[in-house]
């Protein structure tokens, strides 16, 4: 990150023991102060210069011709993709299909000008660039020569959805060399930003993950300074990050023109004449899945934080567990959610029937209750301790019939952002819905919402008798609307979602006619 000096720097520090020390002239002190102010914009041209030359990347850089470089394939069980010299491009995920009724799959980093580039830079010899040509080894490796004796060997091998670049610098040159490695990824914008996910690009800095949207790309560039990291694009369900083994790194991600643009640069390594040196860097491209995130640690340090999960993420990430487990034995995700949904609600049971035995107990206290209130009508402190005093008799709480409630809003949340989140839910079948991640196209579910959640409240408020005064008449007018409400909100939410709530309409009906015979 970039630090700022504070009031306890050491410059500010010298200053103020200087003006209190010493009398200077006002001319002295205009000198000394446009000496000062030269040295700092010569400090600041000479760095700004040094690493305009070292990791800056510019349009040129993007839209460089490197059609005289061959194009080679990259594969694995996972992935398919094109290398060109230092670029990897147009990443076919072999396991995901661009929509259910198409053959074609997923393609990362698909459009013109969208790269990964993995290479080296030099101080006192040249490096390859992405229009160098190399020559291919029989091996499967990729070598270059440069005018020094320098050699470059490129070994890759895949694994699943990583990609491992191995360099070796020889430095045969006859001199002292320095080597610095580096990776930049390319892209564009070409994803829509889901509702309650953070797309856009995505690091590791200093054991924190730093997420930027697109709109803030948009108003400006950023720059953070770590150990070890990585930096790349994540949309909903993709990620596309890259990892250099190697320490004093820099990360920017800004945006160039129509592409948006990340880079790492790590510090430069001496190789002295007649030695060697490996430089590593490990790309992920692939799903945002929390168990092949989690493969993926061993690689890229910090990989299986990048999915955020929200505020309840201590209950997201059980419930999609719960939820891909149940779906390993029903073979569908729509009957999944329809069985954890249950589970939930059985688990939830007791806390019900409280609920409603305190319903009953309030609905019994009414009489008493409106007597109190007439009583004690010009007198709020008598009021409130007589108001105690009864449900401390009857041994309720106003509390106690909004218990289930507020516990389903921490699991209804936590659901939403897991069906957002999970690749899995991504196509998945279930009636006539086809995304269980997308909202109902033919507004179905949300129409069997709101019937399920007016009949639930019919029956609640079946046996009550009417209100004892205007803010509770005004309250229940209230709540009269909110089937309504609800149904307009979830008519663009997850099917999946709105399948839950629906479900748990209907179970939470059954469980109060259960409970009421029980009762009675």
């Amino acid at each position: 990150m970039v630090q700022y000096m504070d009031k306890n720097s050491g410059f500010n520090m010298w200053n103020a023991n200087k003006n209190a020390t010493q009398k200077k002239s006002s001319f002295s002190g205009f000198l000394w102060w446009t000496f000062v102010f030269v040295l700092a914009w010569w400090v600041i041209g000479a760095f700004t210069q040094n690493k305009n030359q070292n990791i800056e990347t510019t349009d040129t850089v993007i839209s460089e011709d490197i059609s005289n470089v061959p194009t080679t394939s990259i594969n694995s069980d996972k992935i398919k993709a094109n290398l060109q010299g230092l670029r990897i491009s147009n990443i076919e995920l072999s396991d995901f299909a661009q929509n259910p009724d198409s053959a074609e799959r997923v393609v990362l980093l698909g459009a013109d000008d969208n790269f990964i580039e993995v290479g080296l830079l030099s101080n006192g010899t040249t490096a390859p660039l992405a229009k160098t040509v190399w020559t291919q080894q029989a091996d499967g490796g990729m070598n270059w020569t440069n005018q020094d004796n320098v050699k470059f060997i490129r070994n890759i091998a895949t694994d699943g959805y990583l990609v491992t670049i191995t360099d070796t610098v020889q430095n045969n040159s006859g001199k002292d060399i320095a080597v610095a490695p580096y990776v930049r990824i390319v892209k564009t914008n070409d994803v829509k930003s889901a509702s309650g996910v953070s797309t856009g690009a995505i690091s590791y800095v200093n054991t924190d993950i730093e997420d930027l949207n697109w709109e803030q790309i948009d108003k400006k560039s950023y720059a953070y300074s770590t150990q070890t990291g990585f930096a790349g694009f994540a949309d909903q369900y993709w990620e596309t990050v890259a990892s250099m083994d190697a320490t004093d790194q820099t990360i920017r991600v800004k945006k160039s023109g129509d592409k948006y643009l990340t880079d790492s640069a790590a510090s430069a390594v001496q190789i002295p004449n007649g030695e060697t040196k490996t430089f590593t860097t490990n790309v992920f491209v692939g799903p945002r899945e929390q168990s092949v995130l989690n493969s993926a640690e061993s690689k890229i340090a910090g990989i299986a934080d990048t999915i955020n999960y929200g505020w309840f993420w201590f209950l997201a990430r059980p419930m999609l567990w719960l939820l891909n487990t149940i779906n390993h034995v029903v073979m569908n995700y729509g009957i999944a959610i329809i069985i954890m949904t249950i589970l939930l609600r059985l688990m939830m049971w007791p806390l019900t029937r409280k609920s409603y035995t305190s319903m009953a107990a309030m609905q019994k206290m009414q009489p008493e209750m409106q007597r109190i209130q007439k009583l004690y009508a010009n007198d709020k402190m008598r009021l409130q301790m007589e108001m105690m005093k009864l449900y401390q008799t009857h041994k309720t709480s106003p509390m106690s019939g909004c218990l289930p409630m507020l516990i389903q809003i921490p699991i209804f949340f936590a659901l939403y952002k897991a069906l957002l989140v999970s690749v899995q839910m991504r196509n998945a079948h279930f009636l006539w819905i086809s995304d269980l991640s997308a909202m109902d196209p033919y507004f179905v579910l949300p129409i069997l919402m709101g019937l399920t959640m007016w009949l639930q409240q019919y029956l609640q408020s079946a046996n009550k008798k009417e209100p004892a005064n205007d803010v509770v008449a005004q309250t229940q007018k209230m709540m009269n609307w909110m089937p309504l409400l609800f149904t307009i909100m979830f008519a663009w939410m997850p099917a999946g979602l709105v399948l839950y709530w629906t479900v748990s309409n209907l179970f939470g009906i059954v469980q109060m006619q259960l409970i009421k015979r029980k009762h009675k």
